[in-house]
């Protein structure tokens, strides 16, 4: 059962006895009780609620808190429908038609004209109106009709509006229903186009094992309203324009044409009818009614479509909302290309913003420091048309007050409503946020950032054809969007799938959001999120593209980016990946025992706060068929059509996957000898983003617990004959690398040098090749520019230069384990560590001389790449950049292929690099050649990941 079948059924449950004097007195469901009841989050508890009202199934309360009700509690009315159950509602939804309940506002309104209390209608929709009465009042039966006006002018609100004045003055009977069709979703697929339309018979085409009734038979004695008319293809007008002739129609698969069904339609469609539309269609609709463009509607009617809208979201959140003069003219301004609708999407875009500001205060007095960048534009659009202006200024007051519940025309089903409470998600992530300890401005960003990315996303959904980029410019810097732009390609080749259509939307909001904070000084001081860390550790590849797009964003910035931002990276590429999964995979615990399973249950819900899990406790006594059938419930009750982990304890259990797939058509993989690590383990990998059934499966059979591991390193006895070796990494593998093995090997005492190889190595391909290297030696100890974390001890190339590097080999060389501290470095010891070094190494150089222009460079790096403070990191880099100015004194040059060098300036950090070594070119008056600038790239991007790694294991 779906998450919305269980809470439908439980208010049903609840209220199904009331009467409509309980729900006068304040009695109802409120989502706090379905959240708790239902072990639901509230924000999905508030969702669903909501779009069960918009289906007709629920209805609920205007006080504080909402309450929820069942709709049969209002079936007595005359005026009420038989209210469907979910179920059945569930089969109209299946058809992709939406029923809509009709009554609502025809109660309000019973006994008078709709259009008389709708916006313009003595005005600019005055010629639309009357087409509209007419439409429907025509004798015998009306006239097909056809709205057209651009995106977001009201066509699907007008269209609903027609059905009410139909049902108000009796020309269709109470019973009936609207039906909504968009035709753009079957535009290339007429025969399935054909199929929902008019249905099908059994066995029109495989898989049709019943016949099935289209949507003109659930319009019949109605109203079908096809949106997007023009999306339809010329077989699919055809096809209509028949059944407009005649009333008849035949089902996929019959042939002759003897079904009946009475049914008005409304079309309605965005584009010039004349270019595309079939002459032959639109000769049959007489009535064209073309709705006006929001620009084009007199003053008066925008400040009172403004005030319906912010009315709307007073009654929402039960406050009196407050606009300043310049706050209206903002708003009336800001609407561009987007009409009505975008009109409506700016309301609540701000008023959501006021809302959040002012969470705790009885009313919103919104001023313009609430309106986003874009909005505030709206008064400079406006200040370029005195006209409007000066008429706007006739009617504007100071100030427009907005109380709750004002008297409005609410025609049902207005295709731009939100299907969830926009203010209670907000409520209850500030609510959440401010428990973990931060600022109320850190709050505000973050839920303002949610917001953008919640409305934008809706809209888009809904119709608005945004011409993204230069709106969004609107919102957040041009620079932020191209930088996001480079992100993308980069991501899209580096993680090699597909990104949802709205992937630079909320990318560049992210980065704008947390781009404004660093620049205000603003730091988030509380622990990453554990849930988060754990995420992210389990998709490896999109945190090692968040490092580098981090690295993009500081580079591009010039500043500091905290590392956990990698991880808030990670997890927004994670979530805007293309084909996500319906929803969760279910978790059956089954195990024998009178409370084995739930017992292992409650501990895991309560750790990990999860409710797509469930225990089946079996007795020794109880018989398998039992067993099985218990199963089978709660596999169907858990499901949320991502398949179920059945973990089993022992026995029969291990072979019901099969049968119960059979019977419930529902994928489900078995696991066996549960115990509770696994369970945790499932519980906790099912909440990560677009996990898979399959892949879930394969882990928990290869999990091992949470045990401490075994120590991966072996007595080095168990392979005798290998050679030992000490492997010596630098940047390329040359210099730094060759001068510590001439160092090591003139360290090893006589007797034990036959036994005993340094092996120089470059990071550029030391994974590589370090897994040759460990088959056919024996590593015995690594040193270096960076430990490459291998079952041998890594000593940092310091200690070598302390004096004890005899001693410390020979100690390698007799034992078999090796402990070596680290010595803490301070400038002066690092800066000696390099000097002692280029004494001993080099010919041409000065050590003296060139330390103090090698370290200002080493510090330039640092600094602009923001790395952390870490002496090691100098005499890396200077040991490396020391062998680089001997070799270019004695004409030697490091080699790379043509590949390699191609895409040298695509690297994260080489603008920073390229111009620091403008400073060594000036100072010693050589030329470096580009092969030397991409080892040192090389030796920093080795640097910032050890760093982060020191960072994680840090929080581990």
């Amino acid at each position: 059962m779906k998450r919305i079948e269980r809470i439908y059924l439980y208010v049903k449950e609840q209220t199904e006895n009331f009467q409509p004097r309980d729900v006068s007195l304040g009695s109802g469901v409120t989502t706090g009780d379905v959240s708790k009841a239902l072990g639901i989050q509230r924000t999905n508890a508030s969702k669903d609620l909501n779009q069960l009202v918009r289906e007709g199934l629920l209805e609920k309360t205007d006080g504080r808190p909402v309450k929820y009700v069942d709709k049969a509690v209002f079936k007595y009315h005359p005026l009420s429908k038989p209210v469907k159950s979910y179920r059945e509602n569930s089969l109209v939804n299946e058809q992709e038609a939406e029923i809509l309940p009709s009554q609502q506002s025809a109660k309000k309104f019973a006994g008078e004209d709709i259009f008389k209390a709708m916006i313009g209608s003595t005005g600019s929709m005055r010629t639309p109106v009357e087409q509209a009465k007419a439409a429907i009042l025509y004798p015998p039966k009306g006239l097909n009709c056809l709205i057209t006006g651009p995106t977001g002018s009201g066509k699907t609100y007008f269209a609903h509006a027609m059905f009410q004045f139909a049902l108000l003055n009796q020309v269709i009977d109470s019973s009936k229903k609207l039906v909504v069709f968009n035709c753009a979703d079957y535009a290339h697929n007429p025969e399935l186009l054909m199929s929902h339309l008019f249905g099908y018979a059994e066995g029109a085409f495989t898989g049709a094992n019943k016949a099935k009734e289209g949507i003109i038979h659930e319009a019949d004695g109605g109203i079908l309203f096809l949106d997007e008319v023009h999306r339809l293809p010329p077989e699919g007008q055809e096809m209509v324009f028949y059944f407009m002739d005649h009333g008849t129609y035949s089902r996929l698969g019959e042939t002759v044409k003897n079904r009946h069904a009475d049914v008005r339609i409304i079309c309605a469609t965005t584009e010039n009818p004349t270019s595309s539309l079939l002459n032959t269609f639109v000769r049959r609709i007489p009535i064209i009614i073309q709705l006006p463009n929001f620009v084009d509607r007199p003053a008066k009617e925008k400040i009172d479509l403004l005030r319906v809208m912010i009315s709307m979201e007073a009654s929402r959140i039960h406050r009196t909302i407050s606009l300043s003069e310049d706050v209206v003219k903002a708003l009336i301004g800001s609407v561009s290309y987007g009409n009505v609708g975008q009109l409506k999407s700016n309301v609540q875009l701000v008023t959501a913003r006021g809302f959040l500001n002012h969470i705790d205060q009885d009313e919103l007095v919104i001023t313009i420091d609430e309106l986003t960048d874009s909005i505030k534009e709206g008064m400079m659009q406006l200040a370029s048309n005195r006209d409007l202006l000066a008429e706007l200024s006739k009617y504007l007051e100071p100030q427009m007050v907005v109380t709750p519940n004002e008297p409005l025309v609410t025609i049902q089903s207005d295709s731009y409503e939100l299907p969830y409470n926009l203010y209670e998600i907000i409520g209850d992530k500030a609510a959440l946020l401010k428990a973990d300890g931060l600022e109320q401005e850190v709050i505000n960003n973050f839920i303002t950032t949610d917001i953008n990315v919640h409305l934008k996303s809706f809209y888009k959904d809904h119709g608005f054809t945004f011409d993204t980029e230069n709106k969004l410019a609107e919102i957040v810097d041009q620079r932020i969007i191209d930088v996001t732009k480079e992100i993308y390609i980069f991501a899209k080749q580096k993680l090699n799938y597909n990104f949802q259509s709205n992937f630079i939307y909320a990318m560049s909001l992210h980065i704008s959001s947390f781009l404004k904070r660093i620049q205000n000084g603003e730091e988030r001081q509380q622990q990453l999120n554990e849930n988060i860390r754990n995420m992210v550790l389990d998709y490896p590849l999109e945190f090692e593209t968040a490092q580098e797009i981090k690295q993009i964003i500081a580079t591009s910035y010039q500043m500091k980016i905290p590392d956990f931002e990698t991880y808030y990276l990670a997890v927004l590429l994670i979530s805007l990946r293309e084909n996500k999964d319906a929803g969760r995979i279910g978790i059956v615990v089954a195990a024998h025992g009178k409370s084995t399973a739930t017992s292992m249950v409650q501990v895991v819900s309560q750790l990990l706060n999860v409710d797509n899990l469930r225990a089946v406790d079996m007795p020794l006594e109880m018989q398998p068929k039992d067993a099985l059938r218990q199963i089978v419930n709660v596999v169907k009750e858990v499901n949320e059509d991502s398949g179920v982990i059945l973990l089993v304890d022992m026995g029969s259990l291990a072979t019901f996957s099969d049968e119960i797939t059979r019977q419930t058509g529902i994928d489900v993989r078995t696991v066996d000898m549960v115990t509770t690590p696994i369970v945790l383990e499932t519980a906790r990998k099912t909440s990560l983003i677009d996990t898979q059934l399959d892949t879930l499966y394969e882990s928990l059979k290869n999990f091992q617990g949470y045990a401490g591991m075994q120590q991966e390193r072996k007595n080095e006895a168990a392979a005798p004959w290998k050679k030992r070796v000490i492997v010596a990494i630098c940047a390329s593998g040359e210099g730094t690398a060759k001068r510590m093995k001439e160092m090591i090997e003139s360290a090893v005492p006589l007797q034990l040098g036959l036994e005993l190889e340094v092996l120089p190595l470059s990071i550029v391909d030391m994974k590589e090749k370090l897994v040759a290297i460990q088959e056919e030696y024996q590593v015995i100890a690594a040193t270096g520019i960076t430990d490459p974390k291998i079952a041998a001890p890594f000593i940092s190339m310091e200690n070598f230069f302390s004096g004890d590097a005899e001693t410390i080999i020979e100690r390698l060389l007799l034992e078999s384990e090796i402990s070596v501290e680290q010595q803490e470095m301070t400038e002066q010891t690092a800066k000696q560590a390099c000097i002692a070094y280029m004494e001993e190494s080099f010919t041409f150089i000065n050590p003296k001389k060139v330390i103090d222009p090698l370290w200002e460079f080493a510090d330039i790096i640092r600094t602009k790449l923001s790395l952390k403070l870490d002496y090691t990191f100098y005499v890396n880099l200077i040991m490396h950049l020391a062998g680089m100015l001997e070799r270019v004194l004695q004409h030697e040059t490091l080699s790379l292929s043509e590949e390699e060098l191609a895409h040298i300036m695509s690297e994260p950090s080489y603008e920073v690099v390229a111009k620091a070594t403008l400073y060594l070119k000036q100072t010693f008056q050589l030329e470096l050649p580009l092969e030397e600038i991409y080892y040192i790239i090389q030796l920093i991007k080795n640097t910032q990941l050890n760093q982060l790694q020191d960072e994680k294991n840090t929080l581990d």
